[in-house]
């Protein structure tokens, strides 16, 4: 959540410096609100029917890292992750994370499973598959890294859970995780449970993903991925757990309804407490919120595959925490910077207006709401964005515009519940996301 404060978790050893506002200065040669020329990255183009994302993968599944953890204890362990594909292919891969250790993380066997049923974690037996890195069962990832695995063959349906299984030895801690997975996940003492079709030794339960942090799928009907980059509104944290109902799971849900050659998998870089400006680590008790997005975009948008689109939902907890952003121009440079880098990658960018905060219980006072509404000017009107998503328009409340519509608020006068997440998806038009 943008107010969640993560206390209690490991602050490990890696320390993620601040951005500096000088930083976000636009290239020479690019004017304020201009497009920069879309010169790379042609299996991106917007536009392009049947790109198929790269040589025919796509972006299915997507976990932004946020800190890490000694949650999982410091011996052997084995984690079942259990993740929800977006866009459906013939083969998988997977991408595991050491973003946020302090050393080189060895993990001994990796296994992806489809469920023997709907919300299992037992594996369907047919369908265990080892999952090797450059022909080998272990893999070795250094501190700050990311690895890709080989193809897998394994035919998988748009809207399929997965279970994705690591077994890791003693001493491999702190460990990178995404804090607010919204699904609960198990683990099993020791790290020889990879490759179990039974859930029986998966005795202890986490409301985190650790270690995976993406899944590609071979298809090269499809047009590429989408990116969602922003916050708890974003990583769904009221939504209902295990149901896949943020808003990124709805517009899955829509694109998936298209024909073959017109749907995009949907990658979900939502980071609960994440802001703009300032990174998590550098701020008291927020070290889960992650760096900034300004600082997050290479690894969780630009090196992600296939990626066509970018929505980037983000601002209001740069506005509603302390230090409070009250100067609407910081948050504005800061998105604007997203928009020109995304474009030089050839990416269209869609640009959400931040969503009402009136009423919330941590407080938000008429000098936050004039910078909201200020960064909401900006995004509708300045035309550095391909086009815009009016979230603000969708989630308010008619008769009291500073706060969120009574039908769609979860309880906290921020977040919206499931039909807030719903309508933020419909709201959004197809043609122009995909």
């Amino acid at each position: 959540m943008p107010g969640t404060r993560i206390l209690g978790r490991s602050r490990g050893a890696v320390i993620v410096a601040g951005l500096a506002l000088a930083a976000l200065a636009v290239p020479a040669g690019v004017a304020a609100g201009a497009r920069p020329p879309q010169t790379r990255h042609a299996r991106s183009a917007p536009g392009r029917p049947g790109a198929g994302g790269d040589g025919g993968w796509a972006g299915s599944w997507y976990a932004a890292p946020s800190w890490n953890s000694t949650e999982l204890g410091s011996g052997p362990v084995t984690v079942r992750n259990v993740v929800h594909l977006s866009i459906g292919g013939s083969q998988v891969r997977l991408r595991l994370t050491n973003a946020f250790g302090s050393a080189p993380l060895t993990i001994q066997q990796v296994t992806v499973a489809l469920p023997a049923s709907s919300g299992s974690t037992t594996a369907a037996a047919r369908d265990v598959h080892e999952v090797t890195f450059g022909g080998s069962a272990q893999v070795t990832i250094p501190a700050g890294a990311e690895v890709a695995s080989d193809p897998v063959s394994l035919a998988v349906p748009a809207g399929q859970d997965l279970l994705v299984s690591a077994g890791v030895p003693a001493s491999s801690v702190p460990a990178t995780f995404h804090l607010h997975a919204t699904q609960t996940n198990f683990y099993a003492a020791g790290d020889g449970h990879a490759a179990d079709t039974s859930a029986s030794a998966f005795t202890n339960t986490t409301v985190s993903w650790f270690y995976v942090s993406g899944v590609d799928v071979r298809n090269p009907a499809a047009r590429g991925s989408i990116v969602t980059l922003g916050d708890s509104i974003t990583d769904g944290v009221t939504s209902t757990p295990g149901a896949n109902d943020r808003w990124p799971d709805d517009l899955a849900r829509r694109l998936a309804q298209l024909p073959a050659n017109r749907q995009c998998g949907v990658l979900n870089a939502g980071i609960s407490g994440n802001r703009v400006l300032l990174d998590g680590s550098a701020l008291p008790g927020y070290a889960a919120a992650g760096q900034s997005a300004v600082a997050r975009l290479q690894r969780d948008v630009l090196s992600r595959t296939g990626v066509r689109t970018l929505i980037v939902y983000e601002g209001i907890n740069d506005i509603i925490w302390e230090p409070h952003e009250l100067n609407p121009q910081a948050i504005i440079a800061g998105l604007r910077q997203i928009a020109v880098q995304a474009h030089l990658d050839g990416i269209r960018v869609i640009g959400a207006t931040i969503s009402p905060a009136g009423g919330y219980a941590e407080g938000f006072d008429a000098q936050q709401e004039a910078v909201r509404e200020a960064v909401n000017r900006w995004i509708r009107d300045s035309h550095v964005f391909d086009a815009v998503a009016d979230f603000d328009a969708v989630l308010r409340d008619p008769a009291d515009p500073q706060r969120i519509a009574p039908m769609y608020d979860s309880g906290d006068d921020l977040h919206p519940n499931d039909a807030g997440y719903a309508a933020l998806a419909n709201a959004l038009k197809l043609d122009e996301v995909c």
